[in-house]
């Protein structure tokens, strides 16, 4: 039977998935407490319809940083996309060009930035793909400005620059399964150093304590590119963001996989929302499977939401038509939840439209 909501694609990418991929995907730090609270977060909030608005159809469009998405969702970074199908990372280029959306393409990927680029701009030969790229800053800054310059050759039009990985999350499935490396063949194409523009070998990430807010300052001077953080929850981190110069902010906890029981990014939006003072377009990840959790973030305060896990089942499931439908139902939602809300378009969506519900035992 196929599937009538995104949710219904994780059981069907679990049966197509080598097990162990599918806890890699599937799975998160610890207890997985975050993973699972970023879900379970959308459900504590309801959504308060305007009627008799006299609204016309929605109209999706958003505008993110000079780039125009086809609606108010994105797709997060994830990496190793050729683990859930042997397209990878192609497949998902050519799905969200089609869509009109913005692909943030992750830096540990298993296909290469260029080879990312091209495959999205064979789907927009009548304009230029909204292709985002995301950022872990080597310690090595001479390797990290190399990769930097790869993004802007490719034709990036931001870098999402990840914060919360001062170290790696410790992912218990990773370790029952004894799965810490990828399958032989597979590399992460964006770590391979070029020498003369021909491949060399591939690097290892590293992930450092060290890396710290000069270089934000340091990245700001080397590049014109916007540039969006990814990854601040505390408020004063927000404040200090915004008074570097950051151009947006996406709010995530890295879908889990980094620090146990953080919150849920949901809940911790309003904290954001407020310390960012309206200066930057602030955008959110984590826990997103409906039109109706879309519509609750952006009457939090955001401008658009990124999903990350559902891209993946979409393709395990089937390649790229799945990754479209994916997409397509989360527009199809967005749009839908709007109508009965009473709002044309997400700028019309306003705080008022949600409010928390307590439970009752």
């Amino acid at each position: 039977m196929d599937p009538v909501n995104v949710r219904e694609f994780e059981a069907l990418a679990r049966e197509r998935l080598d097990p162990v991929h599918y806890d890699y995907f599937a799975g998160a730090a610890q207890d997985e407490v975050t993973a699972r609270a970023n879900e379970s977060a959308f459900g504590r909030l309801a959504l308060v319809p305007r009627i008799l608005r006299g609204a016309q159809p929605p109209v999706l469009d958003v505008t993110l940083l000079g780039a125009t998405a086809s609606m108010p969702v994105l797709m997060a970074p994830t990496a190793f996309h050729r683990l859930a199908h042997p397209d990878a990372e192609r497949a998902t280029a050519r799905a969200a060009a089609a869509a009109g959306t913005i692909m943030i393409a992750a830096m540990l990927s298993t296909v290469a930035i260029e080879d990312i680029a091209a495959e999205a701009a064979k789907v927009t030969s009548d304009r230029e793909p909204a292709l985002w790229f995301q950022l872990y800053i080597q310690p090595d800054l001479g390797f990290t400005e190399a990769i930097v310059r790869r993004a802007e050759a490719a034709g990036c039009r931001a870098l999402v620059v990840t914060v919360d990985s001062a170290a790696l999350g410790r992912h218990e499935r990773n370790d029952r399964n004894t799965f810490h490396d990828l399958p032989a063949g597979m590399r992460c194409e964006n770590l391979r150093e070029l020498r003369g523009g021909e491949p060399g070998s591939v690097r290892q990430v590293v992930l450092s304590p060290e890396i710290s807010w000069r270089h934000i300052d340091w990245l700001r001077e080397i590049t014109p590119l916007p540039i969006v953080l990814k990854g601040a929850l505390h408020p004063l981190d927000v404040r200090l963001a915004v008074e570097r110069g950051v151009d947006a902010l996406l709010v995530s906890n890295h879908g889990g996989r980094q620090l146990d029981t953080a919150p849920a990014t949901i809940d911790q939006f309003p904290y954001v929302v407020e310390a960012a003072e309206g200066r930057v377009p602030l955008l959110l990840d984590g826990g997103v499977r409906r039109g109706t959790d879309v519509v609750k973030a952006l009457a939090l305060g955001a401008d658009a939401v990124a999903v990350g896990r559902p891209v993946l089942w979409g393709l395990a499931a089937d390649g790229e038509p799945g990754v479209t439908k994916v997409l397509e139902m989360l527009r199809t939602e967005t749009a839908h939840t709007l109508t009965l809300c009473g709002c044309d378009a997400p700028r019309a969506v306003t705080r008022d439209l949600v409010r928390e519900v307590r439970c009752c035992h």
